[in-house]
């Protein structure tokens, strides 16, 4: 079995469709989706439409939540964009979506970790850069999940680890942002420095599991342009290079 894996997308459609050519020529048989696929200044309601009409496993990050439950003077302007963008039906589509699932028995899907979509797992928030966490932490935000594999997004930081017990936790990267600077929950900075999309395939072969993170070169300077345009100058930078100055 092999499962191609998304995860915040941000609204960057040049950047989804690239991945989508990408796995399809590799060939996989099923593809979920981890969730933060809309916010931000770029194409939301094009990359939602997109979306709606495959059929895959999707659920909720943190901005498909905040852009349901907050309101103006709550939102930031990634997810205020967003918002302004979206038609009913999108709307809905994005309010369907679980902020956790089981993809199979074997594989647990989670935007952040089990019980947070604003926890890094794999990478622990500690100013002013995340840092890879420790076996400790890994296995703390574990918890209660005893899958073979557990999916993860929100960092945006590619990385497979295996827990002290042996489960694989593979973090995809983020398809359409590879650099971010947040302030919540602490100051932090994000940069891959490359500013490819990411994906990831996972693969069980001879009952084991295994994930490849993969990279992929797309049109990122017309979307560097447009975030630019959309007076975004942080979003230009990252896209534009995968650091955020």
């Amino acid at each position: 079995m092999r499962i191609a894996v998304v995860s915040d997308i941000h609204g960057n459609l040049p950047a989804l469709e690239a991945v989508v050519h990408d796995f399809s020529v590799r060939g996989v048989d099923a593809v979920v989706n981890l969730g933060d696929s809309l916010s931000g200044p770029l194409l939301p309601s094009e990359t939602a439409r997109f979306l709606m009409a495959r059929d895959w496993t999707t659920i909720a990050g943190n901005h498909e939540r905040q852009i349901l439950t907050q309101g103006p003077g709550q939102w930031g302007p990634s997810d205020a964009y967003a918002q302004s963008r979206l038609s009913p039906a999108e709307l809905d589509w994005m309010a369907a979506q679980a902020p956790t699932a089981w993809f199979t028995p074997e594989v647990f899907l989670c935007h952040g970790t089990p019980d947070s979509d604003l926890e890094g797992f794999l990478d622990t928030f500690a100013p002013p850069r995340a840092r890879p966490a420790t076996a400790g932490e890994i296995d703390a935000r574990l918890g209660r999940i005893g899958a073979p594999v557990v999916l993860c997004g929100h960092t945006h930081v590619p990385r497979a680890v295996r827990s002290g017990s042996g489960q694989l936790i593979v973090n995809p990267g983020s398809v359409g942002l590879p650099a971010l600077e947040t302030t919540y929950p602490c100051p932090l900075l994000v940069e891959t420095g490359s500013p490819d999309a990411r994906y990831a395939i996972l693969e069980k072969r001879s009952g084991a599991w295994s994930a490849a993170l993969i990279s992929v070169p797309y049109g990122h300077l017309a979307m560097a342009a447009l975030a630019e345009a959309r007076h975004r100058p942080d979003w230009s930078c990252a896209l534009r290079t995968g650091y955020m100055n």
